[in-house]
């Protein structure tokens, strides 16, 4: 029975799901050429909400804690694990105030309605994983861009999805790229929970009634540490708080 009902509420949340993306889309393309950067991150925002809360319809409960005092004067750098695709649309609306840029692979910048193009014109840096010196280039950009602005990057250090929940190691070229632009930026580790086993066999189906959460937690202040030590402290902050 709990399989029927999997399979039946996977169906109505991706309607919303793809609905959502089609429907953002023109709005996003409308208000970014007529109104500019900052209504467009408004839209992007609400897109992000209307897919974060979209989940209710799965029978699943949204969590979200904020744990981190985070000063507006500093770029951030968002530190998160990985599990899976749900992850992204909770961490953009929940840390929507600092709008952070992602570092995201190349191939996500196109085909995908909404996403694809928000990745293209918010600014994140868009790596080819087989071109080193290119992945390096944008990071570096990104870097730069967070330091000029005070604004704020989010990436994944495990460099993939691990959706046993399970961590692999944070690997330290991503942050130790960005951080030689944006020297002063502030580490803040997010704990991601429960988006792995929500979509254990990919998009379809999805598990109902599961329990995700997204917590901020308190910032690691960089300056004079070594990346690995930060990444490590990180690292260990987000799994006591997934335990």
């Amino acid at each position: 029975m709990k399989k029927i009902i999997d399979y039946l509420l996977s169906i109505v949340y991706l309607i919303h799901f793809g609905l959502t993306l089609l429907v953002f889309h023109a709005l996003q393309v409308v208000t970014l050429n007529i109104f500019g950067k900052k209504a467009h991150e408004k839209v992007v925002d609400y897109l992000n909400f209307f897919l974060t809360y979209g989940l209710y319809l799965t029978g699943s409960s949204v969590t979200l804690k904020n744990r981190a005092v985070i000063p507006d004067e500093r770029p951030v750098i968002f530190v998160a694990n990985h599990q899976s695709t749900f992850d992204i649309p909770a961490l953009i609306w929940f840390l929507r105030k600092r709008h952070p840029l992602f570092v995201s692979k190349i191939e996500l910048a196109k085909g995908i309605p909404s996403i694809s193009y928000n990745l293209r014109k918010s600014g994140a840096a868009l790596i080819n994983r087989k071109d080193g010196k290119q992945a390096v280039s944008e990071i570096l950009r990104l870097g730069k861009l967070i330091h000029d602005t005070t604004g704020a990057a989010i990436i994944f250090p495990e460099g993939t999805r691990t959706a046993s929940g399970i961590m692999k190691p944070f690997i330290p070229g991503g942050v130790a790229t960005l951080l030689k632009k944006a020297p002063h930026a502030l580490i803040v580790p997010v704990a991601v929970n429960g988006t792995g086993t929500f979509n254990p066999k990919g998009i379809f189906p999805l598990r109902s009634f599961s329990k995700l959460s997204w917590t901020a937690l308190p910032p690691i202040e960089p300056a004079g540490r070594k990346v690995e030590e930060i990444l490590l402290e990180a690292q260990e902050s987000i799994r006591a708080e997934l335990a």
